[in-house]
């Protein structure tokens, strides 16, 4: 500025792009057709020591149970699972420095200024794992669906024909004003599972995050063949994650609405040997759901008891 020195403002610095935790959310389903997220550049500095303004930062929602890998390097960078969480996925840069801030006793007019520094760019990948207290296994038909529209408000989708499920439900079960639950009904499974065969790989990793596994045969066929189902289903885990067989295990002989009480106790002692508890039930008639119910919630604070203890104990080394 003639005879009255060097009045450049500095630029404003780039907007964060931030991941935050929305409950509302259930599915990633928002990421299918958008793969590129960029946060507003900052505005440059002008005359008269003007400063630009900050560029504003873009939120991305995503869902509870959303892990964050780093695509280069494969690493895991955070665990979304708490609702309202933030994480920042990418820093914006800095703003450069006008020439107003290199005005000395010896540089009376400096010509020139400080450029700004570019932005964080990452390449991530995004994968849901849904947080629930119980997760409801069986195959296709046995259901799973008609006992979670009976015990919570979700209404999923149901019908006489396979894999009428096509995406995890979530439920939230109140047996009292403070004692809930939230129960997932994971679509259902076939043999082959583990391998991607169905919709095997793309539910199976929905269980890991469950404190209890219940699985729901349908008993009307009769006992073996209702055993047989149970242990298609459980090998099917077994082969994913062995690990998660050592998670409580409840088993709901369903349709019991049409069978006699000889063969409901015939069923039951087929499956006497699988050493878990077992809940005769009718998903259809709710007949045996609220004994179900009470047995499912005791696994359930126990186990995220024993979780919270684990926690302490690790914050503690």
């Amino acid at each position: 500025m003639p005879r009255g020195g060097p009045d450049g403002g500095d630029g404003g610095d780039g907007g964060n792009v931030i991941f935050r935790v929305d409950p509302g959310l259930n599915t990633l389903y928002a990421f299918r057709h958008r793969r590129r997220f960029v946060a507003q550049r900052g505005k440059g500095g002008r005359g008269k020591k003007q400063h630009g303004r900050c560029g504003e930062d873009l939120i991305i929602r995503v869902p509870p149970g959303t892990l964050v890998r780093d695509m280069d390097t494969g690493l895991i960078l955070i665990d979304l699972k708490e609702p309202g969480q933030t994480w920042v996925a990418a820093r914006g840069g800095k703003g450069g420095r006008g020439n107003a801030r290199f005005v000395s006793s010896t540089r009376q007019a400096p010509r020139y200024a400080q450029p700004g520094t570019p932005g964080q760019e990452r390449r991530l990948s995004l994968e849901l794992k849904l947080l629930a207290d119980v997760g409801l296994l069986g195959l296709p038909n046995a259901g799973k669906s008609t006992l979670l529209s009976r015990i919570s408000a979700a209404r999923p989708k149901i019908a006489d024909y396979p894999f009428t499920t096509l995406t995890p439900q979530l439920g939230v079960v109140e047996l009292s004003d403070t004692r809930t639950m939230v129960v997932a009904d994971i679509p259902g499974l076939i043999e082959g599972a583990h391998q991607g065969v169905g919709m095997g790989l793309e539910f199976l990793r929905h269980v890991e995050r469950t404190a209890v596994l219940l699985y729901v045969v349908d008993c009307s066929q009769g006992g073996e063949e209702a055993l047989r189902d149970f242990l298609i289903v459980r090998e099917e885990i077994r082969e994913y994650h062995a690990q998660l067989l050592e998670k409580p295990q409840v088993l709901a002989l369903n349709k019991i609405d049409i069978l006699e009480e000889k063969d409901i106790m015939r069923a039951e002692a087929i499956f006497k040997g699988q050493d878990m508890e077992i809940f005769p039930i009718s998903a259809i008639t709710g007949s045996g759901v609220q004994e179900l119910l009470e047995g499912l919630y005791r696994l359930v604070r126990h186990a995220r008891r024993a979780e919270a203890a684990r926690s302490r104990e690790m914050l503690e080394l």
